[in-house]
């Protein structure tokens, strides 16, 4: 009870930062979904023919699955301030707390922020008339990219030591990601050498899972344990080098 009391407490103070700030995160949340909608849905999308459905149905888990990582993401860099810059992550590491509890409650204030920013766009492409068959195993399947790429973000807090370190990581990892890892386009089409490697990325398979039970089309639950393997060797990681940061 005391671990879930210490986890509860570490996501609550995100939580309380959050809610002050609860308008203009949803407003600037707004911005770069209606930019892909309009340009890739009504824009491109009127020239483009898929299997399933519309361009439009194609794209929105697509945008779903980019976005839930860059919110994950981006939502755990702060950490790298409080050690790097604020040194205020030793308050936490002093204090008298389960030490997994940091990892984990700032974990889930990251997929708080991903489903939050995630409802916004199936309200957006719903208004934009895509057509999509949401279930739990949907919602299960955010809650892993979010989880994932959350603990990637705590890793990369943990590790680099400058601002501008930091911020490569968003122009040399996530950002190929958001346009190669089956979101705009399936993977199949790039050449055999380049799909290799792109289909061993959790993206991808967040992607292509998403993708299939929005549409209504097969998917092969593989791609389900290679996010949970993902999800478990992440948390295992972030929590290894936080307890290193305690030492």
């Amino acid at each position: 009870m005391q671990k879930l009391y210490d986890i509860g407490t570490v996501f609550w103070r995100d939580w309380i930062v959050l809610r002050r700030r609860l308008a203009k995160f949803i407003l600037s949340r707004m911005v770069a979904p209606i930019l892909y909608l309009v340009a890739f849905g009504w824009g491109l999308g009127r020239s483009i023919q898929v299997e399933s459905g519309t361009y439009l149905d194609f794209l929105v888990p697509g945008i779903l699955a980019l976005n839930s990582m860059n919110i994950s993401f981006n939502s755990i860099t702060p950490v790298h301030a409080e050690r790097v810059y604020h040194k205020s992550l030793e308050e936490y590491i002093l204090a008298p707390i389960w030490p997994d509890a940091f990892v984990i409650g700032k974990t889930l204030a990251a997929i708080l922020r991903g489903l939050i920013s995630s409802a916004i766009i199936l309200i957006l492409a719903a208004l934009f008339g895509a057509h999509l068959t949401l279930s739990p195993l949907f919602l299960l399947i955010l809650i892993l990219n979010c989880a994932i790429f959350a603990e990637i973000g705590f890793i990369a807090a943990m590790k680099i030591n400058t601002f501008e370190e930091m911020s490569q990581v968003n122009t040399y990892i996530l950002l190929p990601m958001s346009f190669l890892c089956g979101t705009f386009f399936k993977a199949t089409a790039l050449p055999d050498a380049v799909r290799v490697v792109i289909e061993c990325l959790p993206l991808t398979h967040t992607s292509y899972l998403l993708r299939g039970l929005a549409t209504g089309t097969p998917t092969a639950l593989s791609s389900l344990l290679v996010l949970i393997l993902y999800t478990i060797g992440g948390w295992l990681l972030a929590r290894r080098m936080f307890h290193n940061l305690t030492k």
